[in-house]
């Protein structure tokens, strides 16, 4: 595949009177895994919100798919192919997993609950369980499969690594590399800044609404003076 499943450019987004991004511009390529890094505040959160249209823009022009989304509502852009995973899961705690796979609107397409259940063994087997008796890591597989269930063409995360032991987050690492695997373009946002650049095709960083770096992940890795001053962390690798 080729192009841009997202293009955005220059992005100025608000809360009330404050003004939080500061002329972001992106690109998200078919196919592939790009990832926005950044310490607590940069916008990471932000941008995600204004891209899928719950915090619009004031300023710039979105694009997914080759068509205009800058004013288009939430729900409208999940009808062209993209899933949304949130930062926080937001999973309905008193319905079961079965119940909670139910929920999303049916879309053409692999997905579909058997499916899910073969990519998630664990949700499987505690399909009876209601929400609010699984744990994070299984909160989290099962918000990445609400999404998955919507069969996306562009899927974006928002922390899903986020409070998780260290053996579950590389589960849903696995998971993410997976989803490039099916076709899927990948848009992460992400405080595990080594995972991340290990299963990235392309790293943005912000640093206080602005973009700070944008480049290949292996670029990033490389400097080390810039990944501690933006991000906080150092490049040493987890394996997958």
């Amino acid at each position: 595949m080729s192009g841009n499943a997202l293009t955005a450019e220059g992005l100025h987004t608000y809360y009330g009177k404050s003004h939080i991004l500061h002329g972001i511009s992106l690109n998200v390529a078919e196919g592939k895994i790009t990832t926005i890094l950044g310490r607590n505040g940069a916008g990471k959160s932000t941008t995600l919100r204004s891209l899928i249209g719950l915090t619009p823009a004031r300023e710039g022009h979105i694009e997914i798919f080759g068509r205009d989304t800058t004013r288009m509502p939430p729900f409208a852009i999940a009808g062209l192919g993209v899933g949304f995973v949130p930062e926080g899961r937001k999973i309905f705690p008193s319905l079961t997993i079965e119940e909670n796979l139910k929920v999303p609107a049916d879309r053409p397409g692999p997905w579909n609950i058997q499916t899910i259940y073969e990519l998630f063994p664990r949700l499987k087997e505690r399909r009876n369980n209601k929400g609010r008796q699984l744990s994070g890591g299984e909160q989290e597989m099962l918000s990445i499969a609400r999404a998955l269930l919507l069969n996306p063409k562009l899927l974006i995360l928002d922390e899903p690594s986020q409070g998780l032991a260290p053996l579950i987050v590389k589960e849903v690492f696995r998971i993410i590399v997976k989803m490039r695997a099916e076709g899927i373009s990948v848009l992460l946002v992400e405080q595990n800044v080594r995972m991340s650049l290990e299963v990235a095709d392309y790293a943005y960083v912000l640093n206080d609404g602005e973009v700070a770096f944008a480049g290949t992940p292996a670029d990033l890795a490389a400097d080390e003076a810039r990944l501690q001053s933006l991000a906080g962390v150092s490049a040493e690798k987890w394996t997958i």
